[in-house]
């Protein structure tokens, strides 16, 4: 079998950028008012909910306090079946903060296929924050569809890319699950025919493995 070279846009390949949302707040302050005479106030009933109390729980909903082992969360005979010949072990990439994001691959070459498997988990601070990314994440990456019946919203887009005349078909899934995101990435090449695997092949592969990662972060640690 002769050597073969990977294409340059798989062997500078690099690990899934994730965009670090930051909360402000402003205070404000105005002049102090003549006190008016005391008054006796009548005494809250315990039962009774503050004026703005059920907005600040809403905003701060969560579920999800770390981010699960991700290689750990696609089991074996989805590796073997997706990645022919990689370690169903997998790869962590190192992670700026393992407790919220934490990142996976496979990648192997069996043959002239060759195929790579990202899964990555991604903590947010609460539910709504975890649905503004994921809008945003899915507006960046047009021309895809929904994935009905994982986490509280699902979405999967394939793209076909050619480099040096050789094809690589792309799928991506992305979940929102409460205040969690979690990313699959799937995509191969064949290097002797120069064609990439089908569309279907690729987007199915794809919401296999997003499922099996979304069941493992339910299973795992809660808030």
């Amino acid at each position: 079998m002769r050597t073969l070279s990977l294409p340059l846009a798989l062997t500078a390949r690099i690990s899934p950028v994730v965009v670090l949302a930051a909360a402000g707040w402003v205070l404000t302050s105005g002049p102090a008012a003549t006190p008016a005479p005391q008054k006796a106030s009548a005494p809250q009933s315990a039962d009774q909910p503050s004026s703005d109390g059920g907005a600040s729980a809403a905003a701060t909903t969560k579920r999800y306090s770390a981010a699960p082992a991700p290689c750990g969360s696609i089991g074996a005979a989805t590796i073997k079946s997706l990645v022919p010949g990689a370690k169903t072990a997998g790869k962590e990439i190192p992670s700026t903060d393992p407790a919220l994001r934490r990142t996976c691959s496979w990648n192997a070459l069996k043959g002239y296929d060759y195929r790579w498997l990202d899964v990555s988990f991604e903590i947010t601070e609460s539910d709504a924050a975890a649905a503004k990314s994921y809008k945003e994440n899915i507006t960046a990456k047009s021309g895809g569809g929904t994935v009905p019946g994982v986490g509280d919203a699902g979405y999967s887009v394939v793209n076909l890319t050619t480099e040096d005349k050789q094809q690589t078909r792309e799928g991506v899934v992305m979940i929102q699950a409460s205040n969690a995101l979690v990313t699959v990435t799937y995509n191969g090449s064949d290097f002797e025919s120069k064609k990439a695997p089908a569309t279907d092949e690729i987007n199915k592969g794809a919401i296999k493995a997003a499922k099996e990662a979304v069941a493992a972060l339910q299973s795992g640690q809660k808030a």
